[in-house]
């Protein structure tokens, strides 16, 4: 049988598919191995050559932040009636949340949950009247079943300015639990889980450790901390960090270390 002749320019293609490497490779080897080594350039080595030229090329990972879900939050419509509502001046904003201060609303435990938005009502009027602030001072409440509850207005998922940390209310929120938390008294798991979860969404805009520090400028004297002095505290703070106070309650200070490390991990830290 006639063997059809090669052309140059086919011999050349063939000598083209084997890498270099293998040629080295079958200098050293006799017979039988030298005709393995060179099916395996032809139909392997040669196959992975060519799909890695092919491959495409990956993206660059973008910056990793470290966030949470949104919590539902009921709104401020939920508590704050057209009688008990007045005229305020439009809220204020600051450029990111980079700390929250727990507080606690030193009023009676044993409430219904139903009862939460007449109880938050309640505090809008001693704040806005007997105090003349110009609205509730926390920008969040949580009641005794994990319900949490816009407080101070201008938008839960902005950096609203709060009145509730007194020198340090530009760059943090403030999430006041619906009770008394003082040294004995029982702090329900689902009202601290549901702080862990607002804790971490609010410092997740700013990708914030809950157990890491923030450095906060007082703006207040009367605080912990002589005007303009900057101070580091908790990201996640008791307000008793920030100012001469016993709040949020021995008992509630006492679980903040756990609030801390939940809202890392809803963080996925």
């Amino acid at each position: 049988m006639r063997v059809p002749r090669r052309t140059p320019g086919a011999r050349r293609r063939r000598r083209r598919r084997i890498p270099r490497p293998a040629l080295v490779l079958l200098a050293c080897l006799p017979g039988l191995a030298a005709v393995l080594v060179l099916a395996l350039c032809a139909n392997g080595i040669g196959r992975r050559a060519t799909a890695a030229a092919h491959a495409p090329v990956a993206a660059r990972p973008a910056a990793l932040r470290h966030t949470a879900p949104e919590p539902r939050i009921v709104p401020r419509s939920a508590w704050l009636d057209a009688h008990s509502r007045h005229a305020q001046p439009p809220p204020r904003y600051d450029d990111k949340v980079v700390a929250v201060f727990v507080h606690h609303t030193d009023s009676p435990n044993g409430y219904d949950c139903a009862d939460a938005p007449r109880i938050i009502r309640y505090l809008y009027v001693g704040q806005t009247g007997a105090r003349d602030w110009d609205d509730i001072g926390y920008n969040f409440l949580v009641d005794r079943c994990g319900t949490i509850y816009e407080g101070r207005a201008g938008g839960v998922d902005r950096a609203v300015t709060g009145a509730h940390a007194q020198g340090f209310n530009h760059r943090t929120t403030g999430i006041a639990a619906i009770g008394t938390f003082t040294s004995g008294m029982v702090v329900p798991k689902a009202m601290t889980d549901a702080i862990a979860a607002l804790a971490a969404w609010k410092l997740g805009l700013a990708d914030v450790d809950p157990r890491g520090k923030a450095r906060l400028v007082s703006s207040n004297s009367l605080s912990r901390y002589a005007a303009g002095t900057t101070a580091v505290l908790p990201a996640l703070a008791g307000h008793k960090d920030g100012y001469m106070t016993s709040c949020p309650g021995a008992a509630l200070l006492a679980r903040l270390p756990g609030v801390r490390e939940r809202a890392a991990r809803l963080q996925g830290r």
